[in-house]
């Protein structure tokens, strides 16, 4: 999920919090697309759905239009495909290009939290309670997509925002394919797993990903259909599938199947955020540990994601401190 300090947001706020609508946007054009209408059972924010599947404001894979409408480019067991999700009124809209574009479709009810139960959270705090109150659009994706989840989060392991950030969009731009749509060459699919494969070892370097991240990003590739078969499993048993590859740990498996699986209880162990504001919101804690932070959830089991997410979209977080963590590049060496 690292510099978290005002007025830019982190990527753990990010986790929670909304999608902020950057100044550009994708300009219709006259192709059509395949068009699929669902009417969800409750409230729906599709913001807060989707935003953790944004990887920075520059993400090629994501944007998003002044009218809250989400555009999502992705590499789909089929092919590439770019979906449009809209919401009027009570009703979504998908609108789909590509050859992923009809299996984008039959998933939107699931990508959009159909598959979530809101009702099953009982907040225990006031705090909690306030913000689930605050946000009755909140669902939990379910994108149904490991490697796609699974590549950023290496790319976030113990490195600043910004360095992640940076990495996911130099990479995909360069090596990924044009979105299918009317947002060709301004969107783009990220790499299928054989170009990861084949990136050239001064390219990661060019990026600002060191040996360790990039060789586990080569060996979750090599078994790339092993891990999106994960997809069937429970997400305790993808998880652990996951951390079979070197290199992949309980941060990161929790970071992917918590949008893979929509997973409600897979809370993130090893950040180095989340536990102070967990220990703050609840306790005033702000140096509480993983320890600390998982006994104190421990009153939502089964729902501690999704508890998570709601204290950060309560913004009571601790005062700032320097940073922790300094910004490198080693792509300038």
């Amino acid at each position: 999920m690292s510099g978290r300090f005002a007025p830019r947001p982190t990527r753990t706020t990010v986790r929670g919090g909304h999608v902020v609508v950057p100044g550009g946007v994708p300009r219709q054009v006259a192709e059509a697309g395949r068009v699929r209408t669902w009417v969800p059972d409750g409230a729906l924010d599709l913001g807060l759905v989707l935003g953790p599947l944004r990887r920075g404001p520059g993400d090629p894979t994501f944007r998003t239009d002044a009218d809250g409408s989400v555009w999502r480019a992705s590499l789909t067991p089929v092919g590439p495909g770019t979906l449009r999700v809209s919401a009027r009124g009570a009703e979504v809209r998908g609108e789909a290009w590509g050859p992923g574009g009809q299996w984008l479709l039959e998933r939107l009810p699931e990508l959009l939290g159909a598959a979530d139960d809101p009702a099953a959270f009982v907040p225990r705090h006031r705090l909690v309670a306030v913000a689930q109150h605050r946000r009755p659009g909140l669902r939990l994706t379910r994108t149904g997509l490991v490697l796609e989840s699974l590549i950023p989060s290496v790319l976030e392991q113990k490195v600043t925002t910004d360095e992640a950030y940076r990495a996911w969009r130099l990479l995909v731009r360069k090596f990924g394919s044009p979105a299918p749509g009317p947002v060709g060459g301004r969107m783009f699919v990220m790499p299928a797993p054989r170009a990861w494969a084949l990136i050239p070892s001064w390219e990661w370097h060019r990026a600002g990903v060191d040996d360790k991240r990039a060789s586990t990003i080569l060996r979750a590739v090599r078994v790339a259909a092993r891990l999106e078969q994960a997809v069937s499993m429970s997400a305790e048993d993808a998880r652990a599938r996951l951390e079979v590859v070197p290199g992949v740990g309980v941060w990161t498996s929790a970071e992917t199947v918590q949008r893979s699986h929509g997973a409600a209880d897979a809370v993130t162990v090893g950040d180095l955020h989340l536990p102070g504001i967990v220990g703050w919101a609840l306790a005033g804690d702000r140096d509480a540990d993983d320890a600390v932070m998982l006994s104190l959830l421990e009153p939502y089991a089964g729902q501690r994601h999704r508890a998570a997410r709601l204290i950060l979209l309560s913004g009571r977080t601790p005062a700032r401190r320097a940073p922790k963590m300094p910004r490198g590049d080693i792509g300038k060496l």
